[in-house]
């Protein structure tokens, strides 16, 4: 059985989220420090607001509404930035107009082969995060696949009729009987869940422990 011999850890994350950008960093620095058994990682669908328009909404306006004006919002990002950057994780918010529906995304991170899901999560964070790409339009999520060799006209037709939404929908009934009203939120091999950009050592301290319970 897969699970015998590597530790599974569940990642809950949405594409809009830079505190799970932050935590997805942690953990995997966590990964390369580890010298227990393997771990292998599942990428976990969550929307943060899938009730966004398909087209998406005004960035700083939405931002505003959420943190009672403009300058919550500032303050809220500004916090984000600065706990990217001592992750080592540049953030150009400046370059951020919309907040866009992220269910596309997350269908393309699920239509990646296996071995690049990461590669892929890692391509769409940095197109929204850095670039100020809006990732809810399929333009921009056929071009990040095509950039990471996969088929772009079978990319957007796969997107385009509903592909991978069945396992989305999965994703997200689980997160509800978790009780998970936030992200990132980790699952370590299924008996043991953290919520939060935890820092390094808190999630050593998570794999030791769940590798020492029977």
């Amino acid at each position: 059985m897969e699970g015998a011999f590597k530790m599974i850890i569940e990642i809950f994350q949405d594409t809009v989220c830079p505190w799970c950008r932050i935590g997805k960093k942690n953990v995997f620095d966590a990964i390369k420090q580890w010298e227990g058994e393997p771990i292998t990682i599942r990428y976990r669908a969550y929307q943060l607001n899938p009730d966004t328009p398909k087209e998406g909404v005004p960035f700083w306006e939405y931002m505003g509404a959420m943190k009672g004006g403009i300058e919550g919002a500032k303050q809220m990002v500004q916090h984000a930035a600065n706990a990217g950057e001592a992750a080592g994780i540049p953030f150009q918010f400046d370059q951020v107009s919309v907040w866009p529906n992220t269910l596309a995304s997350h269908q393309l991170i699920k239509l990646a082969p296996p071995e690049l899901q990461t590669e892929m999560v890692d391509a769409i964070y940095r197109a929204y995060f850095e670039n100020g790409q809006d990732i809810g339009q399929l333009d921009t999520l056929v071009n990040i696949a095509g950039l990471l060799g996969m088929d772009e006209i079978e990319t957007r037709l796969l997107i385009e009729k509903g592909e991978k939404l069945d396992e989305i929908r999965e994703d997200l009934e689980y997160a509800k009987q978790l009780q998970i009203t936030g992200v990132p939120f980790f699952v370590v091999d299924g008996k043991l869940a953290l919520s939060g950009a935890h820092p390094v050592e808190n999630f050593l301290k998570a794999f030791r422990q769940v590798s020492e319970t029977p």
